[in-house]
């Protein structure tokens, strides 16, 4: 439904700002225009970008700001934030001096939900965690469709959730949130809700590991079916007493786990207690890697809760199709397998990378955002052939090397310029031996070097294709895209 035919209501003449000017940002600036607000986008940069943006907004009658991201417009008696607002920017800061509320752009969509095909509003099935959200969202998505419902994945990931919200045709929404997204929501209510892990990530945003698990654990609110990660100590201790779990170990009763080469429910049964039910195979896993595992247990969890019956996950981990850069294959190179996992942003995320990996080269380095990578360094020690590092944090991933794998050998790249993957993915194939993985599996974001993840790990295929003895068959198909880094 376009924003503009939506009919005015209670938002009708107030004065609303929304801070940034991003996709997210535009969408609330639309939906709130179409039901009659006044609305000011505020921006802190001025780009050529913005300016179009900018422009496709005055047509709407929205008032944009450039250049301006922390003042308060006069007047505003609401903030709407884009994902990533500090909570110590100005911005956030004067609104609450105002005694105006400031939050998020999810919260926004909570507010404005609309009745779907039920005569109710669409229910969401909302998930979270360091790592894994896009991944188990899109499982989810196709678990929810093969059962029939006309679903969408949307939050942190696909269509903004503010438009989705507004679509009478959808009957449930899978919803990924990000901590930054968590930390600005307060009265999101989902169905049922579950959390993947939790490691720190993303404390130069919040201040503390303690900070950012509480973010995450918003997502679980009160009257929600709570779903948690019954292997990770962090996740599992935000759920309540009546949550259930997922497992990679045979489940108890109220869990979701791994029995042989099944994967089955003892939670969403008649009697967890006597019975189980089988929803698929491991081989419907794909990629498989026993973290993808743990992502399927999880969409499965929200899918069951919801009513999906099984032979519906199986369908949904079979039609799903894996996003770029996740643990993806990009050749077989002299008896060496090259697999780009520029996705894994986080330290967290390459522990569980490499875990995958018997013998390993590993091509690490990027924005570490504040995260340890000791505990990283040393549970993968003893599957490392050799590592290459790049990028703005490279130092302190080789001191963490030095301490704790002192026999690896190291190889520092301090280019920057565009040839500087071809470099890395050189000195890795020279490390390696037949039997060994090359892997991409960074422990940190892009920006330092790439304008997104995608194009970090687009480089680094370029770069393995470019290897002598690279069979053209191999060579896959691949997208530069700015993809979020938040969590």
């Amino acid at each position: 439904m376009d924003a503009q035919e939506v009919t005015s209501d209670q938002w009708a003449d107030r004065h609303v700002a929304v801070a940034g000017i991003g996709l997210s940002g535009r969408a609330a600036a639309r939906v709130l225009a179409g039901r009659g607000a006044r609305v000011t986008v505020v921006e802190s940069r001025d780009g050529e970008g913005e300016r179009a943006h900018a422009a496709e907004l005055a047509a709407l009658g929205v008032t944009v700001r450039l250049g301006d991201g922390e003042t308060l417009p006069d007047g505003a008696d609401l903030v709407v934030a884009s994902p990533g607002w500090r909570p110590d920017a100005p911005l956030p800061a004067a609104a609450a001096k105002a005694g105006i509320e400031f939050f998020s752009e999810v919260e926004l969509a909570w507010r404005l939900r609309r009745p779907g095909p039920s005569g109710e509003p669409a229910p969401w099935l909302a998930l979270t965690g360091t790592n894994g959200k896009t991944t188990a969202v899109r499982m989810l998505t196709q678990i929810l469709k093969a059962a029939g419902h006309n679903a969408l994945a949307v939050g942190n990931v696909g269509t903004p959730i503010v438009e989705a919200v507004l679509d009478e045709s959808i009957d449930v929404l899978a919803v990924e949130l990000s901590s930054y997204q968590l930390h600005w929501s307060s009265s999101v209510a989902p169905l049922a809700s579950a959390v993947l892990n939790i490691a720190p990530d993303h404390l130069d945003w919040h201040g503390s590991f303690e900070n950012y698990a509480a973010d995450k654990g918003k997502i679980f609110a009160p009257g929600s079916v709570q779903i948690v990660n019954a292997d990770d100590a962090p996740a599992a201790a935000l759920g309540g007493p009546d949550a259930f779990g997922f497992t990679l170990d045979c489940p108890a009763p109220g869990q979701l786990g791994v029995v042989e080469e099944l994967l089955v429910d003892r939670a969403f049964v008649d009697d967890p207690r006597t019975t189980a039910a089988e929803l698929a195979e491991l081989s419907d896993v794909r990629p498989f890697a026993p973290h993808n595992v743990a992502n399927a247990l999880a969409a499965a969890a929200l899918a069951r809760a919801f009513g999906v019956p099984p032979e519906a996950v199986r369908a949904g981990l079979r039609a799903f199709v894996p996003d770029p850069h996740r643990i993806a294959h990009v050749a077989t190179v002299a008896g060496v397998d090259y697999v780009d996992d520029s996705k894994a942003t986080n330290p967290h995320a390459a522990a569980s990378s490499l875990a995958s990996c018997r013998s390993a080269v590993w091509i690490a380095g990027g924005l570490l955002k504040g995260a340890d990578v000791d505990d990283l360094v040393r549970s993968a020690a003893d599957r490392l052939r050799g590592a290459v590092l790049l990028g703005a944090d490279r130092a302190r991933i080789a001191e963490a090397l030095a301490r704790h794998a002192p026999d690896v050998p190291v190889v520092d790249v301090p280019d920057t310029d565009t040839g500087a993957m071809d470099r890395v993915v050189t000195e890795a194939a020279a490390l390696a031996q037949p039997g060994d993985t090359v892997l991409l599996a960074p422990a940190g974001a892009s920006w330092d070097m790439f304008t997104s993840y995608g194009a970090r790990g687009d480089a680094f295929a370029a770069a393995v294709r470019a290897l002598p003895g690279t069979r053209p068959e191999t060579r896959p198909e691949t997208r530069a895209e700015t993809q979020s880094e938040t969590r």
